[in-house]
């Protein structure tokens, strides 16, 4: 299982979101594993479009690459990000939109989720603009006791919030269970060749 801590502080409230997520997993006997992202400067897309020609981005950096490696090996997917400005950490954004636009045939009906942390507000939003890229790319996204949300500002203090954190457990309870339930299922296949419409004409 991969875990994406997209805050550039390694050790803040979003790694002990998705540590507590990582030890409920672990219970499950599911082995999991937090990549960072860290304070790394991240290319976003240029939208050249060579990754279609090319099957991967044209820019090459470490992070892009120890991610998309770690996505192909991955039974199932965990985003974590805190809240900038109602939204994602930036340079997660750059990152995942690379990623899963060359890269989108890895993600493909893998179990996913997001985690969000924040101070006080813009978690659902952070929460909705992480999960669009689930949702176009036919990944089943796996639900929890309420939006995968912890609140804290300063490291630590994520581990005040008791129902955040139970919703962390719940989250890993049930990525296992669907993980279990999609080993003994067909993966579905497409029955038609993908249309693109461009508004325009």
């Amino acid at each position: 299982m991969l875990l994406v801590n997209g805050s550039p502080h390694r050790n803040g409230n979003t790694f002990t979101a998705l540590s507590e997520v990582a030890k409920a997993l672990d219970e499950e006997g599911i082995a999991s594993e937090i990549v960072p992202i860290d304070n790394r400067p991240v290319q976003g897309c240029i939208g050249c479009y060579k990754c279609k020609e090319i099957g991967i981005c044209v820019f090459h950096d470490e992070a892009y690459l120890t991610l998309r490696e770690k996505l192909a090996e991955a039974d199932g997917i965990i985003i974590g990000s805190p809240v900038y400005f109602g939204g994602p950490a930036g340079s997660l954004c750059a990152l995942l939109d690379r990623l899963f636009y060359s890269s989108g045939q890895l993600a493909q009906y893998k179990p996913v989720a997001s985690v969000v942390v924040c101070r006080r507000g813009g978690a659902t939003a952070t929460f909705d603009r992480l999960n669009k890229y689930f949702t176009i790319l036919n990944m089943p996204v796996v639900p929890s006791q309420y939006w995968n949300s912890v609140h804290g500002r300063n490291p630590g203090e994520a581990l005040q919030d008791a129902e955040g954190l139970q919703t962390m457990r719940t989250l890993a309870h049930n990525m296992a269970w669907m993980l279990r339930n999609l080993r003994n299922s067909n993966t579905p296949t497409e029955t038609e060749e993908r249309i693109h419409t461009n508004f325009i004409r």
